[in-house]
């Protein structure tokens, strides 16, 4: 199976390289200059060119390319996260409806972040509460619905009907690869600052990099899925339990708690957004249960003594 990855050469993007090529397929990475664990291709992420010939005769794409979140959420960085986003899911859209032979199915990356802030209930794909209109949580966090929302809007309205495309609104991928998310969360959990965050209620969701990649081979070979689809395990919990179950796998005995306005603080020195750690993401994945998929690590107690363990044992590269 030939498999073409725009923006394969981040952390999700190896995950899926290094899967597909143990396997056999032929894995192709588009990348504006980095370097990935596939033959990699160079494409500036809005404009059609040679890159474009990959894709036909492809049997699937799966579209990663997005400037990153990790970031303050300032008005150029915004913009540039929306201008990412919604071009290249366009080129990639119209590379597919040129191609003599376009790819069978387009797994496009979407996110968690596109359901509601909320504490009472479970977001899955048919009754989730869309978010941006919630009472109480800063007005700008609306600017991220807006983003993933137009993310999937140009999906939809890309002309391919020849090709199955599916929405993968992912959670938290959590893998051992050094600078990856789990990486990070562990290194402030060592030095003792994996405590509550704000409240510590906020629900955190997330999934184990092996269930990440069972689940798009899943997507990959099942022609009855398309549309949206949550890539997270069914079990999101509570952040203060979450951070408390990565200390006890890590085996830290204290992990401060921070307060709102000291996350603020730190997110300032740090380049980031205070959003990333305060909104409750509720997320289950609906759509691959009611698929028959069975995840390997649905609880995060399991799924974190297993990251633990594989990160001590050296993680993996990871090339941006």
């Amino acid at each position: 199976m030939k498999v073409v990855i725009p923006g394969g050469t981040g952390q999700v993007g190896a995950l899926l390289a290094r899967a597909f090529l143990a396997r056999g397929d032929d894995v192709v990475l588009l990348s504006r200059g980095g370097q990935g664990e596939a033959r990699t291709v160079s494409w500036d992420g809005r404009t059609l060119g040679d890159w474009a010939r990959e894709v036909d005769g492809a049997d699937a794409v799966i579209n990663l390319a997005g400037r990153s979140v990790n970031c303050r959420y300032t008005e150029e960085n915004l913009r540039q996260m929306m201008d990412s986003r919604v071009d290249s899911t366009r080129v990639v859209g119209q590379a597919i409806q040129q191609a003599a032979k376009p790819p069978r199915v387009w797994l496009q990356m979407s996110t968690a972040t596109v359901y509601a802030h909320r504490l009472d209930a479970p977001n899955d794909e048919s009754t989730g509460i869309i978010g941006g209109s919630e009472p109480g949580v800063p007005a700008y966090w609306k600017r991220s619905i807006d983003i993933a929302l137009a993310w999937e809007r140009t999906l939809a309205e890309a002309d391919t009907p020849h090709t199955r495309k599916v929405a993968m609104r992912t959670a938290m991928v959590m893998s051992p690869d050094r600078e990856g998310i789990f990486d990070v969360l562990l290194g402030l959990t060592r030095r003792g600052l994996g405590g509550p965050a704000g409240s510590g209620r906020q629900y955190v969701s997330w999934i184990h990099d092996r269930d990440f990649v069972r689940a798009v081979r899943l997507l990959l070979e099942r022609d009855d899925l398309a549309g949206p689809v949550n890539l997270a395990a069914p079990n999101p919990l509570p952040q203060k339990e979450f951070m408390a179950k990565l200390r006890e796998a890590a085996h830290v005995g204290v992990g401060l708690p921070a307060a709102k306005w000291m996350l603020e603080v730190g997110a300032f020195f740090m380049r980031t957004d205070t959003e990333l750690l305060l909104k409750s993401r509720r997320v289950v994945p609906g759509r691959l249960l009611d698929a028959g998929f069975t995840f390997e690590y649905p609880d995060w107690g399991t799924a974190v003594t297993n990251l633990v363990e594989r990160w001590r044992a050296g993680g993996g590269p990871v090339r941006s």
